[in-house]
């Protein structure tokens, strides 16, 4: 087969020639290509940015397309000369110098056979050039998908191989495999400017598509990998941003759609986990805020809404969330205390009793129907519930600190006005009128120690501590109600008495026992059988148990005052267990057992009425606190 004769001249610039590939790319003739005419500088391979995404620079557009023309050779016109031009060729071929001037294989094995087509040496070296400048391509090809001078200089062997033999089986073999590296380098480009473009194909199109087209041309294709690579990247960037956000719902989809990108990739798995990591810290950002707002007017409603925000956040079960209902249920029950929790509040210079939360919940208060003992001031029996808690002085007030409370204001109590209350007799078994009996003696009219419960003090006297303690302390301390002090006596229970239906057990309280003897040897002519607590009169506060509410001296010891004005029944009763006050009452309830009570005045319901000016040997008082 003759090869085309080279012109005389340089050619001229002509475009376009026959395309290489399906691919619409304009094409530019090659002139002056033996003085080169592009900076191999200008171009840059795809290179990983910081970010994850893939930039290409210098003419990634594939825009150039070269056809090949045999530069113009001179040759000799002795046939002498000619062994030199065709040594000439054969030193190029061996320097692997093919196609780039005259003075290449290819150029110079093309013009010795112009002249003289049957120079079968000269055939035999084209053939081998042909032969090694495929070689030459297939290596260029094999660093095209990256690197564009590769993929040029493969493009520029397409054009001289179909210039010499386009019909040849290799040659199309070739020319096949530079369009597939062109139609990859398009799509990777494509691919490449949907990605900077944010368009990332999570729901089609864009640069996933892109890439796939290329995956399925070439598995594994480094540099679609790469970009594989960036888009999954930047799905997971996307993820974060929105968990930064606190959109949680949002970053688990991106991070769906970032798991479709590569298979098994590892990045995800560390991915999750840093949105995992976000998302607790926002749980507990949550619950740090809630807790915080407790202490505000609106706090309730404030950590209400941030726990709502948290459920849909957590697990379920999550500590914090428990943590935070639990603090949120305490607060509208309790405030910023806890149910069972002990305290005592700065008044006056010391401190006031010790105080114990009584916890929320709900009761029957009064005698059962089947209470045979019971009056019918004790009844209707009604259902309450007590929707925050209080707290209850943990014992009865005490004549210590009663006294601080009198050298502090110059109390005088009913019974020092009086100038006498009522006491125990030893002599005659009975209660007397004893004179300069009040606050400073005990039950027999003796002074009394400090830790014994204060008696000899009627509602009023009862009524100014509870007023100087809110004083003092800037807490609203007060009697109990008449149904918060049954609410705290029966503490859970629900029998005839604080312990049950049964006789008392031992240390139940300081009560009225068969085995109790008076100093003198006196028994109880109506006692509890079988039962001895070693007191006659009053034992210092806090000698027995505590009942379930951590509450001392509610079933014995001495009976108690509370806020309530008498009524004959419960009938139209406050239905919140409030203290049901008249004005200008002259009459107070007296509830719970004391050392000198029948068995009868010790059970739950058990209430008697006592004017406001009363004082006696077995009524004394504590006190309540709202919280």
């Amino acid at each position: 087969m003759n090869a085309p004769r080279p012109a005389s001249a340089r050619p001229r610039c002509r475009a376009p020639v026959i395309a290489l590939v399906t691919l619409a790319v304009a094409l530019l003739a090659a002139c002056n290509r033996d003085a080169g005419d592009t900076d191999p500088n200008a171009d840059a391979a795809g290179a990983a940015t910081g970010d994850g995404s893939v930039t290409i620079t210098g003419d990634d557009g594939i825009a150039e397309r070269l056809t090949w023309r045999a530069p113009h050779v001179d040759l000799p016109e002795d046939d002498e000369d000619m062994a030199v031009t065709r040594a000439r060729a054969q030193a190029a071929l061996e320097a692997g110098d093919l196609d780039a001037g005259p003075g290449s294989a290819i150029p110079l094995y093309l013009a010795i056979l112009d002249r003289d087509g049957d120079d079968r040496t000269a055939r035999a070296g084209l053939d081998r050039a042909l032969q090694d400048l495929l070689a030459q391509g297939d290596q260029a090809l094999a660093g095209a998908g990256d690197d564009i001078a590769a993929l040029r200089r493969a493009q520029q062997v397409a054009a001289v191989a179909r210039s010499l033999r386009p019909a040849d089986k290799a040659v199309r073999g070739y020319l096949a495999k530079v369009d597939r590296a062109e139609q990859l380098w398009e799509l990777n480009r494509t691919a490449e400017g949907e990605l900077r473009a944010g368009r990332l194909g999570e729901d089609g199109g864009g640069a996933l598509a892109r890439v796939r087209e290329v995956l399925a041309l070439s598995k594994g294709q480094p540099r679609a990998m790469q970009t594989l690579a960036a888009v999954e990247s930047a799905l997971i960037r996307r993820a974060e941003d929105a968990a930064a956000k606190g959109d949680f719902d949002a970053a688990e989809a991106w991070l769906a759609h970032a798991s479709k990108v590569r298979e098994g990739s590892a990045t995800i798995p560390d991915a999750r986990d840093r949105v995992a990591t976000m998302r607790r810290a926002r749980v507990l950002a949550l619950r740090d805020e809630a807790m915080a707002a407790l202490h505000a007017a609106d706090g309730i409603e404030r950590a209400r809404t941030r726990l709502a925000q948290m459920l849909t956040l957590a697990a379920p079960g999550d500590p914090a969330v428990v943590e935070l209902r639990e603090r949120i249920d305490l607060a509208v029950h309790y405030g910023s205390f806890r149910p069972g929790q002990r305290f005592t509040d700065a008044a006056g210079g010391g401190r006031g009793p010790q105080m114990v939360v009584v916890p929320h919940g709900g009761f029957t208060m009064g005698a059962g129907a089947d209470d045979r003992d019971a009056e019918d001031s004790e009844r209707p029996s009604r259902n309450l519930r007590f929707d925050r808690g209080f707290a209850l002085s943990r014992h009865e007030v005490t004549v210590a600190e009663f006294r601080r409370f009198v050298e502090a204001t110059g109390h005088r109590s009913r019974a020092e006005r009086r100038g006498f209350s009522m006491s125990y007799d030893e002599r005659s078994g009975n209660f007397v009128r004893r004179s300069k009996a009040d606050w400073r003696t005990d039950f027999s009219g003796a002074p009394a120690d400090g830790v014994l419960p204060v008696v000899h003090v009627s509602a009023r006297d009862a009524q100014a501590y509870a007023d100087w303690l809110a004083s003092v302390t800037g807490q609203r301390y007060r009697l109990p109600s008449e149904a918060e002090f049954e609410y705290a006596l029966r503490a859970g229970g629900s029998g005839q008495y604080p312990w049950g239906d049964a006789a008392p057990p031992p240390g139940a309280g300081n009560l009225t026992g068969a085995g109790d003897r008076s100093p003198g040897g006196r028994s109880w002519s109506n006692a509890f059988a079988d039962y001895e607590d070693g007191h006659w009169g009053p034992a210092p506060v806090g000698s027995f148990s505590a009942n379930a509410f951590g509450l001392h001296d509610l079933a014995g010891n001495v009976s108690e005052w509370v806020a309530d004005c008498w009524h004959d029944s419960y009938r139209r009763a406050p239905g919140d267990g409030a203290a049901w006050v008249n004005p200008g009452c002259r009459t107070q309830v007296v509830r719970g057992g004391a050392w000198a009570s029948s068995p009868v005045q010790t059970r739950s319901a058990w209430r008697a009425p006592a004017p406001v000016d009363n004082t006696n040997a077995r009524v004394g008082f504590r006190v309540a606190r709202d919280i």
